[in-house]
């Protein structure tokens, strides 16, 4: 028996090997020759130019692939398996436009299903929308419940939710005032971790932030006080103490922390805002009656923006402005706008404040006041206490009163699900492969925080063997860093130059590697290495002259040309003095120069040498590209630089398996899959790739 079964499987995998074979001979089907030979010479010709295509592709290098991808075609004009590969590689080098009129001719020709049309419909969508709207509305995705029911009975998770700390890994620390606990949950809601304060424990915590310094602060209401921990929850110190002095507290709520570090937290017991400075001395408090104002009654959500607080209050139902002293400034919304407004968090734009308020999760415009209805969890009893955007482009609320946290989607994410790449693979050690997957939504905005159950990965349909989970960009705290000096400003901007590129090189903390290239008539690359190379950069010794016309859009290219073969995360700082040159897009546009960024997850950051606006096209870029704009003497400095960097999303997944399919020597073009699951949304890529040739 054992015989028969032996011979059987020989038998299968010869069958296997050698149909294989034959479609590694017939890669591409050669309908006009009439030669009475299994394939014409322009086949041959077309397989091995479609071959460097593939692996040129997978190398970064696009303008080489897109080359020998058109000789491949010159061979065989209508083989739509090259004229996939021709618009993936388009659509990497950023020229999105010729990238669909590609895909379309494949389509037109019945080739790709719905998966390519379903590819094209994205792309276009994300050229004509990039963003929504402010008034968009949100849906539940889903939900993470405190308490798991089984066969075998229930068991709690967390009680009584009460507010929510979205992390860059796609973990969220949510803070459970009934079971008196930090839980820390990954995307699909499995508790990873558990933080339950120091040795006597937490006092019905109410809010978590984290500080700039990455610590993480925690208020406990009948603690009446602040716990200080570190970045993976363990206690440090506490911050405050009972009573209604300056640094005492009666019932704290919710916290923010402005640019200089100070901290200020809603003092609700003692009807008030209290600011203590970084190390948790005790400043003053305010909002207290004065003649412009009738004072705080029940002061809850706090946030802070420049130089200006925002208070709401759930007694009086509105939301007001102070600066940084404390000072009254203005109402941002009226008085019984809301019913018992609660934490108050900046949306993903920074542009606007996410309130809640029992049933509704609300956003409030800081330029009018304006308020939109996000959500609406109907009319059954609930507590919305906490919304705050994820790095998925989610909204997560908590639901204090019915023990769970809502998952929130924009309702248009809802229908096209997710956009799953392929992006690289390496077989040089065949059989042994390791393959990178990007994860976005349809905004193109980065799905981080995913896991290996969330991922099924097959060779030509068939699961593959000894599939492992390598990790997740999201989790790397390396950054490479491109610099590009702007050469038509002027002398007067040169110690501000000088200060600028040695603040980002002190930034870097001598991990990851920094080019800096000047963006004159020519570009060029002035030097590349580790970041120690430019903590003494001078002006002086740059060997590109200034020019009244710089190259911005070659500048732009080749910067991001270093970065793609680089660490995961990586990003472009221009440095300006806010103005770009006319010819600044003669060869590239400006939307293409943004889609080879975004396609290859490359941040754009600015550093303005003068004060003043951007020119609209640097402030289009950055906020297209997860980037920030700084001026280089604000009063905090440019340290903060590559930690902002860092925090970028970035949604790169990298796996390894071993295949078990025919090379054909190196022939064979090898079919792969992956399907992304989260929640009831999923996305699907297919490719290929070659083996080696023995």
């Amino acid at each position: 028996m054992k015989k028969i079964l032996s011979l059987s499987i020989v038998f299968f995998l010869f069958a296997f090997s050698t149909f294989s074979q034959t479609l590694a001979e017939h890669l591409f089907a050669d309908d006009n020759n009439n030669s009475g030979l299994n394939r014409s010479a322009e086949a041959g010709f077309a397989e091995e130019e479609f071959r460097r295509g593939v692996q040129s592709y997978y190398r970064g290098f696009f303008n080489d692939a897109i080359i020998q991808f058109e000789k491949a075609l010159s061979y065989l004009p209508d083989e739509n398996l090259i004229l996939d590969w021709l618009g993936k590689s388009y659509y990497r080098a950023g020229m999105e436009g010729t990238a669909l009129e590609q895909w379309e001719f494949a389509k037109e020709a019945g080739y790709g299903g719905i998966l390519l049309e379903n590819k094209i419909e994205v792309v276009r969508e994300r050229r004509v929308n990039s963003s929504f709207e402010s008034d968009s509305r949100y849906t539940e995705t889903g939900s993470f419940n405190g308490v798991n029911s089984t066969e075998g009975g229930s068991f709690q998770i967390f009680s009584q939710p009460v507010s929510i700390l979205a992390n860059s890994d796609g973990t969220i620390w949510l803070c459970a005032y009934g079971s008196n606990e930090l839980a820390l949950l990954d995307i699909n809601g499995n508790v990873v971790r558990r933080v339950t304060g120091p040795l006597n424990g937490f006092d019905r915590p109410v809010d978590i932030i984290r500080a700039q310094d990455g610590k993480i602060l925690v208020s406990e209401s009948a603690g009446d006080r602040i716990s200080v921990l570190s970045e993976s929850g363990l206690f440090e110190k506490y911050i405050g103490k009972k009573g209604r002095g300056v640094g005492e507290l009666v019932g704290p709520q919710y916290m923010a922390q402005d640019y200089l570090g100070n901290i200020y937290v809603s003092d609700f017991g003692n009807a008030r805002i209290s600011v203590f400075d970084k190390d948790g001395n005790g400043l003053f408090s305010f909002g207290k009656k004065e003649p412009a104002f009738s004072g705080l009654k029940g002061p809850t959500g706090i946030a802070i923006k420049g130089r200006t607080v925002y208070v709401a209050d759930s007694v009086l139902g509105g939301v007001y402005q102070f600066d940084l002293s404390g000072n009254y400034v203005d109402v941002l919304v009226q008085d019984k706008t809301f019913k018992f407004p609660e934490a108050m968090k900046f949306a993903s734009d920074m542009e606007s404040l996410v309130i809640s308020d029992r049933n509704r999760v609300l956003s409030i415009d800081l330029e009018t006041g304006a308020v939109y209805e996000k959500a609406f969890t109907g009319n059954a009893p609930a507590r919305i206490t906490c919304a705050v955007p994820d790095h998925n482009g989610n909204l997560l609320a908590a639901d204090f009163k019915n023990n769970e946290v809502y998952i929130l989607s924009n309702m248009t994410e809802l229908l096209g699900g997710l956009f799953v790449e392929i992006e690289r693979v390496d077989a040089e050690k065949f059989p042994q492969v390791t393959m990178n997957v990007r994860v976005q939504n349809r905004r193109r905005q980065p799905v981080v925080g995913l896991r290996a159950e969330n991922f099924y990965i097959s060779e030509g349909k068939r699961p593959v063997e000894k599939l492992r989970f390598e990790g997740a960009a999201a989790s790397n705290k390396s950054e490479d860093v491109a610099i590009i000096v702007d050469r038509s400003m002027g002398a007067e901007c040169n110690s501000a130059l000088d200060q600028a590129v040695r603040d980002i090189a002190a930034a870097m903390q001598g991990v990851g590697n920094v080019t800096l290239i000047s963006s004159g008539s020519i570009p060029v690359a002035e030097y590349t290495g580790a970041p120690s190379g430019l903590m003494k950069f001078s002006e002086s010794a740059l060997k590109s002259k200034r020019s009244p016309s710089c190259a911005f859009d070659l500048a732009l290219r080749m910067a991001v040309n270093t970065l793609i073969n680089g660490e995961p995360k990586r990003a472009v700082i221009y440095i300006t003095d806010g103005k770009l040159p006319q010819n600044s897009f003669d060869r590239y546009g400006l939307t293409d120069l943004t889609a080879f960024m975004d396609n290859n997850s490359v941040a754009f950051s600015v550093i303005t040498l003068k004060q003043g606006a951007l020119d609209e096209e640097l402030d289009y870029i950055y906020k297209s590209s997860y980037g920030k704009s700084y001026y280089v003497y604000r009063p905090e400095g440019l340290g903060s630089i590559v930690n902002d960097l860092l925090e970028v999303p970035n949604g790169l997944y990298q796996f390894s398996f071993v295949s078990t399919l025919a090379t054909d020597m190196g022939r064979a073009y090898l079919p792969l899959e992956v399907e992304t699951y989260i929640m009831n949304r999923s996305g699907r890529d297919e490719t290929g790739y070659f083996a080696p040739l023995q």
